[in-house]
């Protein structure tokens, strides 16, 4: 069973999973490598350009792909945005983890607003990879797809009325990510970005 079909009443089998991980760092590569064969992963394909990713996604099912923010000095929003917008469609759908060593708010939301499923700093350790991974086999969120965005839905923390309806939240499907002005944000931080909040309508 693949990572996206588990749920809280499947055991998650990670041995199953097949992960490409996207990079151009192979010290980095080797450390994410390591903790995924300690979950039991065995199919790991490793890609040092976004280019030869590409291709990989069009010839094999992945379950999961791993991108490092500084892949092969391509910009890492543009591999998930092409991702997204594959003709494959089992990769155009895959979970995407994005790794990034600073990351400011403005980051978070261009991360997100690119198609990211969710986003890990670094240096990062097996329980927070873990984890994340866990909560990926466990997101029910739609795919969306229109002219400016395609990805996981990401209207997560703020629910507001659909679009062009008054009352839409300004931040619940931001396209413009200015310059970043914030300090690094912590792993918590992040992941309090992606978690569901209970919100009024």
């Amino acid at each position: 069973m693949g990572i996206a079909a588990a749920t809280t009443d499947t055991k998650l089998d990670l041995a199953t999973a097949s992960i490409l991980i996207v990079g151009d760092r192979a010290s980095e590569q080797d450390i994410i490598i390591q903790m995924l064969m300690g979950f039991g992963v065995t199919n790991i394909q490793r890609q040092t350009s976004a280019e030869n990713a590409l291709k990989a996604g069009a010839s094999q099912v992945f379950d999961l792909v791993f991108v490092d923010s500084g892949a092969s000095g391509e910009d890492a929003y543009d591999f998930i945005k092409a991702v997204r917008r594959h003709a494959d469609l089992r990769f155009k759908f895959v979970p995407i983890v994005l790794s990034c060593g600073h990351m400011r708010r403005s980051d978070l939301f261009k991360a997100r607003d690119c198609g990211a499923s969710f986003v890990v700093t670094k240096p990062l350790s097996p329980q927070v990879l873990f984890d994340r991974i866990i909560w990926l086999a466990k997101d029910k969120r739609q795919f969306v797809e229109c002219e400016t965005y395609s990805g996981p839905d990401r209207r997560i923390k703020s629910f507001g009325p659909p679009m062009g309806m008054k009352g839409r939240r300004k931040d619940d499907l931001s396209e413009h990510v200015g310059a970043a002005k914030e300090a690094n944000l912590s792993q918590d931080a992040v992941d309090d970005f992606f978690s569901s909040k209970k919100v009024s309508l």
